[in-house]
């Protein structure tokens, strides 16, 4: 007899979960499919006996590659009561890049060491076995083998729980040529697990989280697939094509379903509140962690949502920007629930000339004159974080700007066989971060990626201060504008490039390069405009700066 579980393990926590009320419920084409955990488990541990039955065992690598579906979702499961270490690919952004998809797939295959590949049906043709590849499976393949030999429950055999063994490689955002698996053995994935459940208050009994994040990516995947099943909270799932082609059903799926908790990043937050200016008939009300993050939080954004969304009963204090990241599992720092969005306004010349955080009044000072940044609170339970000087690692003050670090419970041990990104990844036992941000009263406020900031004169130009000034104007296409810097006469020139339906491209042109001088006092080098659907994103839809900046000087961007 298998001892009993002893809550150290994924797995274990979700046989424990399975025995309670709690249920997800899919929705697809407008149908609710309600499953309760302990009839997804069933399901789950019949389809992880059938992947013994093809030499699964405890701590072998399997990539799942999929749509959103019922089916996936019980994947996944299965993946973890087997005790193997799960991979979900990612799956192409746009039909023309098939091709790209199925290279960064190969690529991210032979880099885990996978040792199973299980496939959508539709998705197989892309990704064809290679030569000294692992073996590849579809998955409706493994169903019908459950159905048609009669596997049962009693066939599958439970791996002995293993705090110390992987239970996730998560390729970070952006990954290309290189790509990187973030290492989540189980005690550091349930250590997160804990502290998003302690730092966002989660209720088995009351609340009910709400997404349409892609699987494949760790907010969709850790938030919204780990925490309900772990923990018996229902969730309701929503594929992300539902969501893009008619943001409103986020949405409505929030009102129909009484939804507590949600997440997004800030974009998908520009696209409901779009959607809720026309809406009617929902309710918003029950809402209480709208978590804004995976990508810059833009204040803006945020106020404007809570305007079209306080009109459908929304507490205005349910927006919650948060930040996290694959290295730290997800949740990082938190604020406290309900409290809303809080933002320090700063000097800009003085954040950028001298890395300091200056309060002013906003009222006293010209818009272009300060920098608003969202709050994104403290610490979850067992982790610390640190502001230093990222060349010399000293401790920085509050206010001051400096490298974002973490340590504690939840970091990752390294990136899967890359024991040379040690000294890139730690400062000593702290996990360097790559994000410029500085510190008040113990609440982080983070400014932008190191490796992003613009260096002109002295000055460290944020990227994302331009990105968000051109998105505002006529004819740009709102979240798909990028700014970068290039090499120049003794200082770094802004190339600023936007997506656009303008019918006077020329006039768009000369209002970009006016509204880039106003906002950060220098004019553009160069503007480019290009049709949409051009510029470069990750598979979880960021903006790729670098891909774009590359591209740029190797004059591959066709301007309109």
């Amino acid at each position: 007899m298998p001892s009993a579980p002893s809550l150290s393990t994924l797995a274990s926590r979700i046989e424990a979960a399975s025995g309670g009320r709690g249920a997800a419920t899919f929705v697809t084409g407008g149908v609710a499919d309600r499953v309760p955990y302990g009839a997804l488990y069933d399901e789950a541990v019949r389809l992880a006996a059938a992947l013994q039955r093809r030499g699964v065992a405890a701590g072998d690598h399997v990539a799942l590659v999929g749509p959103t579906t019922r089916l996936l979702y019980t994947a996944i499961e299965a993946d973890w009561l087997a005790g193997a270490t799960l991979i979900v690919l990612p799956l192409p952004m746009r039909l023309g890049s098939i091709e790209e998809f199925a290279v960064q797939t190969r690529a991210k295959i032979a880099n885990a060491d996978v040792d199973l590949v299980v496939v959508d049906d539709d998705l197989a043709p892309f990704i064809e076995p290679q030569p000294g590849g692992p073996p590849m499976v579809r998955l409706h393949e493994l169903v019908d083998e459950v159905r048609r030999l009669g596997i049962r429950a009693q066939d599958f055999e439970r791996p002995a729980d293993d705090p110390d063994r992987l239970a996730v490689l998560q390729f970070t955002s952006g990954s290309t040529a290189d790509p990187k698996g973030v290492m989540l053995p189980n005690r550091t994935i349930c250590a997160n697990l804990d502290a998003i459940a302690a730092a966002a208050q989660l209720d088995v009994d009351t609340d009910v989280m709400v997404s349409w994040l892609p699987l494949y990516h760790d907010m969709g995947l850790v938030g919204f697939t780990m925490v309900p099943l772990s923990t018996g909270v229902d969730v309701v799932i929503g594929a992300p094509q539902d969501f893009l082609g008619a943001p409103l059903r986020w949405m409505e799926w929030l009102s129909s379903f009484g939804g507590t908790v949600t997440a997004g990043p800030n974009f998908s937050w520009v696209l409901a509140t779009r959607a809720l200016r026309n809406a009617s008939g929902l309710d918003l009300g029950p809402l209480r962690i709208a978590l804004n993050g995976a990508e810059p939080v833009d204040p803006d954004n945020v106020e404007a949502f809570v305007r079209a969304a306080v009109a459908h009963g929304m507490r205005p204090g349910a927006v919650f920007p948060a930040f996290g990241m694959a290295e730290v599992v997800i949740g990082a720092t938190f604020p406290e629930p309900l409290t809303g969005m809080r933002t320090d306004a700063v000097d800009r010349r003085v954040l950028e000339t001298e890395r300091y955080a200056a309060p002013v009044e906003p009222a006293a000072v010209t818009p272009a004159g300060v920098r608003r940044l969202a709050y994104l609170g403290r610490p979850v339970p067992g982790l610390e974080i640190r502001i230093v000087d990222p060349e010399t690692g000293s401790p920085r003050r509050d206010r001051e700007v400096g490298e974002l670090e973490i340590r504690g419970t939840s970091v990752t041990p390294g990136y899967y066989g890359r024991p040379d990104l040690a000294v890139e990844l730690f400062h000593d036992d702290w996990l360097r971060t790559g994000d410029l941000a500085y510190l008040v009263d113990g609440e982080l406020v983070v400014c932008g990626r190191i490796k992003d900031v613009i260096i002109v004169g002295g000055r460290n130009v944020f990227p994302e201060d331009v990105e968000r000034a051109v998105a505002t104007i006529a004819g740009v296409r709102a979240g798909n504008v990028i700014a970068f810097g290039i090499p120049g006469r003794g200082k770094e020139g802004v190339v600023v490039v936007a997506e656009t339906r303008s019918d006077d491209p020329a006039a768009t042109r000369r209002t970009v390069a006016e509204r880039v001088r106003a906002t950060v006092g220098l004019p553009p080098k160069d503007v480019v405009l290009v049709e949409p659907g051009t510029l470069p994103k990750t598979s979880s839809g960021k903006l790729q700066r670098g891909l774009c900046r590359q591209r740029y000087l190797g004059a591959e961007l066709v301007p309109v």
